[in-house]
């Protein structure tokens, strides 16, 4: 049995069994015989069908963000996660007609030469419980809409997750066996992809977990999708906003209890602006209120699982011993135990620590003054990820030249913590590999065929 222990009471919210083998297979043949009548529909009807699907899981709006906030500890005042989600359904359908046309070479009275983007046949899109919805539909949209077939296997902790959006395709009318929800444990999922039973697979996780998806691919040539682990930094500037820069990089370090893959991890100031910074940071962080999700007036639930929770207490109980201070006292937030865990502002830290170095996913930031631009790049890049970075300044250009320094997927002016649809998802280092959504998602989700017809 798989089970989801929920976060804000530790019982068992939900549980169901995993498939055999043998079921497993089935789903798979399932999948594989759907696809070439699913791949032969116009391509506007695929669209309007992920139209519907989106629009039947908003309907159930109120139901999911409950289930969301029982499985993995979200506050149901932030209401889900449909703004995301509709915005990336919406992008990808939008563009999907220009970026799956034919890239013509040459039309003439004597030949006929393009380039056609043509599914893979089967995805395997192996989601996380941190934003299941979201990272969940940033391939499953793009993969049906380009004619794959798609198996879904969802994170334990947010196992109703995928019940919910094969509901939502079955009743917009998806044929059956174009898209399946599937609960599969470790051994199976690794055997499926060892046995070539996919063209793609994308997995979002843990850097141990891409390992495995590489270990059981070895071999098969599976194209892979990867998106692992970050630590993403901040770095706050001479002429930066100080209350902008405070305000959204607080909130992109303590929202969804700082389970965020592009959530904030570390943050550099220029030594000037350090202490009013660090304080703003302080008066921001300290108004967050603790509880139980299901409170309306809750803005920080508990993490999605005791152990992650104590991996967060751990960092940071080690970075104190070796010098850091946290600012923020445990008397202000009494409910600080077993998965509910208090934000945390670290000072005085350096690299040696691992809550400087080692992925947190937790409500704790460490701050740092630096001297300089090549002080603050020599630390973001001091790091085994490269997920995002979020500079701070008035000045594009010096943001643009200070980006092409730093070995990172996204760069972000003046922002963070944010998915763009319209730019491609993508990291380097121990973050992983590939890219999701814009043009380029649809490049990795297809292969190119090549046409040369000669007229005679």
């Amino acid at each position: 049995m798989i089970k989801c222990i929920s976060p804000i009471d530790g019982s068992v919210y939900a549980e169901r069994p995993a498939l055999s083998s043998s079921q497993a297979s089935a789903a798979v043949a399932k999948a594989t015989k759907a696809q070439t009548d699913w791949a032969a529909r116009p391509l506007a009807e695929r669209i309007a069908l992920v139209r519907a699907a989106k629009d039947k899981l908003n309907a159930i709006k109120d139901r999911v963000v409950s289930e969301l906030a029982w499985q993995m500890g979200r506050p149901i005042r932030y209401g889900g996660e449909f703004g995301g989600f509709n915005e990336r359904v919406e992008y990808m359908a939008g563009i999907a007609e220009n970026a799956l046309a034919d890239l013509k070479v040459e039309e003439s009275d004597r030949f006929n030469r393009f380039i056609r983007r043509v599914p893979h046949g089967v995805v395997l899109v192996v989601a996380p419980w941190n934003y299941p919805y979201m990272t969940a539909i940033n391939t499953i949209a793009p993969a049906l809409i380009a004619g794959n077939t798609v198996i879904l296997k969802h994170a334990s902790q947010t196992i109703l997750v995928g019940e919910r959006l094969a509901d939502a395709f079955a009743e917009a009318g998806f044929p059956d066996g174009v898209f399946q929800n599937v609960v599969l444990d470790h051994d199976t999922t690794s055997a499926l992809i060892a046995s070539r039973s996919f063209g793609f697979v994308n997995f979002t996780g843990s850097v141990g977990g891409g390992r495995a998806m590489e270990q059981a691919a070895a071999g098969t040539f599976t194209g892979l999708g990867l998106e692992l682990g970050g630590k993403d930094p901040g770095y706050v500037m001479d002429d930066a906003d100080l209350d902008a820069a405070a305000d959204t990089l607080m909130d992109g370090a303590m929202f969804n209890s700082g389970q965020c893959c592009c959530g904030i991890e570390r943050v550099y100031v220029i030594e000037k602006h350090f202490d009013a910074f660090v304080q703003k940071c302080l008066d921001i962080v300290s108004k967050s209120r603790l509880g139980n999700p299901l409170d309306p007036e809750t803005t920080l639930g508990p993490m999605a699982n005791i152990r992650f929770a104590e991996e967060v207490r751990a960092q940071t109980a080690e970075a104190i011993a070796a010098g850091a201070k946290g600012l923020i006292e445990p008397r202000s937030f009494p409910q600080d135990n077993g998965t509910y865990l208090m934000p945390q502002i670290l000072v005085n830290v350096d690299h040696s620590m691992r809550v400087m170095r080692d992925e947190s996913f937790g409500p704790v930031v460490g701050i740092m003054p630096v001297k300089s631009d090549e002080e603050a790049i020599r630390l973001m890049n001091d790091s085994e990820f490269g997920l995002t970075a979020s500079l701070w300044t008035a000045d594009p250009e010096r943001a643009e030249r200070l980006g092409d320094k730093i070995e990172t997927g996204t760069i972000f002016m003046n922002r963070c913590d944010y998915l763009d649809p319209a730019l491609c998802w993508t990291g380097c280092k121990n973050t992983g590999r590939g890219g999701g959504l814009s043009v380029i998602g649809y490049q990795n989700l297809t292969r190119p065929k090549s046409y040369h017809l000669k007229k005679v």
